[in-house]
């Protein structure tokens, strides 16, 4: 019996994010044709839309620690290809992100699970330190055995590039934060090589080998490429913002690439300048940048190894801590200022700009988020329960609740009223209690005090600092209907850009209830002038509350239903069984002498029919190219957010995934040259590597 094997135990639901549409799919398509209906937009013509997302290569053990933002990186694009005769014809294609660690897996045929250890596994209160020590070790001992004679692929870098894609100086990059980003090759989706910030492997050798990188040396050395999954392109000056935040001192750095042709010799860019003022390994997923300045956001979201030595999970909450924003120059990190406020996590901000005084100095800047008042999507993306129970409820839900035996999204969940008891405040109710027959049941009830609306919601937020008074004057939701995965007009990012486009959903939160999964009915667009406008009159009548305030306090199916011209808020809602997945806008070019609105333009998504599962709620195979589930890439209207204008049927599926971009003509056609690209082939070929390779079966079994 494999070392690391679980004992047998009684046949068990699949995991709520590895099964339906968020089950993993293994086969891969190289640019297909595919059938539409509608129109393409002429603005699509020689672009490609691709969406990143995680998909296990390892999927065998269903009933692993698990969470949705595990995996190795998928790609899954439509390019639109000119055809010779001047027409356009979609083309479909999909390819897994060659990183270290899945080559290293496909090349060990005997793993059953990841490589790596799940987000669930470090987030999970109900682990023991002897399982997280156990499961760290494994990863680690699997990285060294790719380093022995006769490996074709070491792991030197432990990113899976699975979060987002972006463009930068002619790269396609995909991004994760445990790892420098990844330049893929588009439209095929070839995985090229890690880029440090001055290179990419597979290209030709950079001009100057002295220009700054951030790729690291010594024993630590990796953690210094650690990179934000959400790095910032400045729709002007081409410049590339990033943050490094690692589990040493100084916790975060901060590093800005320039585009090629505007470097010099005293324009290098800056690489890994700290920024003061951070006290803790934190999970810093995203930040904010204006056309001046820069928003580090340092949640009470903390991500460190040190924790288990405090009795806390890896990944742990304190909602007792307060949230601090600390803004800086763009260029002048050493320059940061700090805002405290209330807990909350915050994992996408949507856009922030700057306001000026009469003499064009910055006095406010403002930052749009996706605000969580927990952190309860990570644990609920994983099937765990939050916040932490206490040591009592930790041992009876050992006993009496087996960590995978209610995935049944049919059945009433044990804890179901997880999202309600997600709370800021300092004493926290156990998740769980006991009966007098020794059963568990959810520690609420329909008769208990009601919880305050701020408990559990994600919301599109406001903040406005002020520099010069260095206090938060505006901090409030401009609606409240969950919003999250947003996206504005790309060349008004970084400005005051009236629109905000995302996900919603009419039938619960984000924060999803344990053995549930977050699906997406609706994408909402946002009027966000019309709406700070209104909260900031509220505010100064004293008719908003700081925090907790609300500017439109209606509920997605209030706005569905609202006869209201102008509404600053439009939904679209997918007709019943379909699912959506993260809109991105692209804008619709001007004619001579045309003047456009900002909204004028599309939403493409990927959008997927439930009515495809089987009855027990799985797809079918994805190897039966005449049975398996489809899915559909959407082109909507963005402005008047009701027309579907046209619809790509793809040849398989796309499973519910993360972030996406759209990717048009003169980028494609501005990539740089490359060498050459990464090749599975190379990782599955029969290298002789004697008794090291036979050492490497046999600990690999064990650890299987």
């Amino acid at each position: 019996m494999p070392f690391f094997a679980k004992k047998k135990s009684p046949p068990q639901h699949k995991h709520a994010y590895l099964s339906g549409n968020f089950a993993p799919i293994n086969q891969t398509l190289p640019l297909t044709t595919c059938t539409y209906e509608g129109d393409i937009p002429c603005e699509l013509a020689g672009g490609e839309y691709v969406r990143n997302g995680g998909n296990p290569v390892s999927n065998e053990d269903l009933g692993r620690d698990a969470h949705w933002f595990d995996g190795d990186g998928m790609l899954s694009g439509v390019s639109f290809t000119r055809q010779p005769d001047g027409s356009v014809q979609p083309e479909f294609v999909n390819q897994y992100i060659l990183t270290d660690i899945f080559l290293s897996t496909v090349a060990s045929s005997r793993l059953r699970s990841p490589i790596l250890p799940s987000i669930a596994t470090l987030v999970n209160p109900l682990a023991s330190l002897f399982t997280i020590v156990l499961r760290i070790l494994r990863t680690i001992v699997l990285v060294v055995l790719s380093f022995l004679p006769g490996s074709t692929r070491a792991i030197k870098r432990i990113s899976v590039a699975n979060t987002a894609i972006l463009y930068h100086d002619g790269r396609a990059l995909a991004t994760c934060e445990s790892g420098p980003p990844m330049r893929i090759a588009l439209p095929g989706l070839e995985t090229v090589g890690w880029y440090d910030g001055n290179r990419a492997e597979g290209e030709p050798e950079a001009h100057d080998k002295n220009d700054p990188s951030f790729s690291g040396s010594g024993l630590l050395g990796f953690m210094r490429e650690w990179t934000t999954a959400h790095p910032k392109v400045d729709p002007t000056t081409k410049e590339m913002m990033l943050f490094h935040s690692t589990f040493f001192p100084p916790y975060v750095q901060y590093s800005i690439i320039p585009q090629a042709s505007s470097r010099s010799d005293s324009n290098k860019g800056m690489v890994q300048r700290p920024v003061p003022g951070i006290t803790g390994a934190k999970m810093m997923h995203d930040f904010g940048v204006s056309l001046k300045h820069t928003i580090i956001m340092d949640l009470p979201l903390s991500l460190d190894p040190l924790n288990l030595a405090r009795n806390k999970p890896v990944i742990d909450y304190d909602a007792t801590k307060p949230a601090r924003f600390g803004v800086f120059p763009r260029h002048n990190p050493e320059q940061v200022k700090y805002f405290e406020t209330t807990a909350c996590c915050i994992f996408h901000t949507a856009n922030a700009w700057d306001d000026f005084d009469a003499s064009g100095q910055v006095e406010t800047v403002h930052l749009l988020t996706c605000r969580l008042t927990s952190a309860c999507l990570v644990f609920s993306a994983g099937n765990i329960a939050a916040p932490q129970p206490t040591k009592s409820t930790v041992k009876a839900v050992k006993k009496k609740m087996p960590f995978f035996s209610k995935y049944d999204a049919d059945e009433q969940c044990l804890f179901e009223g997880a999202p309600d008891l997600e709370s800021p405040r300092l004493e926290r109710e156990p998740l769980i209690k006991m009966t007098a027959d020794g059963h568990a049941t959810a520690a609420y009830s329909d008769e208990a005090e009601e919880i305050p609306e701020e408990d559990d919601q994600c919301r599109l937020y406001h903040y406005a600092f002020s520099l010069k008074s260095s206090q938060i004057t505006a901090q409030y939701a401009l609606s409240a209907i969950s919003f999250e995965f947003p996206s504005v007009h790309p060349d008004l990012d970084m400005q005051e850009a009236r629109y905000v486009y995302g996900c919603s959903t009419t039938v619960s939160s984000f924060n999803a209830a344990l053995g549930r999964s977050v699906k997406i009915d609706a994408l909402a667009k946002v009027d966000t002038k019309t709406l700070i406008q209104k909260g900031d009159r509220l505010m100064n009548l004293g008719k908003l509350e700081p925090v907790t305030g609300c500017v439109d306090t209606r509920t997605v199916q209030e706005v569905i239903d609202s006869p209201l011209e102008n509404d600053p808020i439009q939904v679209f809602r997918m007709p019943a069984g379909w699912f959506a997945q993260e809109p991105r806008f692209v804008p619709r070019k001007a004619v001579a002498g045309q003047t456009l609105a900002e909204d004028d333009g599309y939403l493409l998504t990927y959008a997927f029919d439930e009515t495809q599962l089987r009855t027990d709620g799985e797809v079918p195979s994805d190897t039966d190219a005449a049975s398996r589930a489809k899915s559909e890439l959407w082109i909507i209207d963005a402005k008047d957010m009701s027309t579907v204008v046209g619809r790509v049927a793809l040849p398989q599926r796309v499973p519910y995934g993360l972030h996406g971009s759209w990717f048009p003509e003169d980028d494609i056609l501005g990539q740089k040259a490359i060498d050459a690209v990464r090749s599975i082939s190379d990782a599955k070929s029969d290298h002789n590597g004697g008794i090291w390779m036979n050492i490497r079966a046999s600990i690999e079994s064990m650890l299987s």
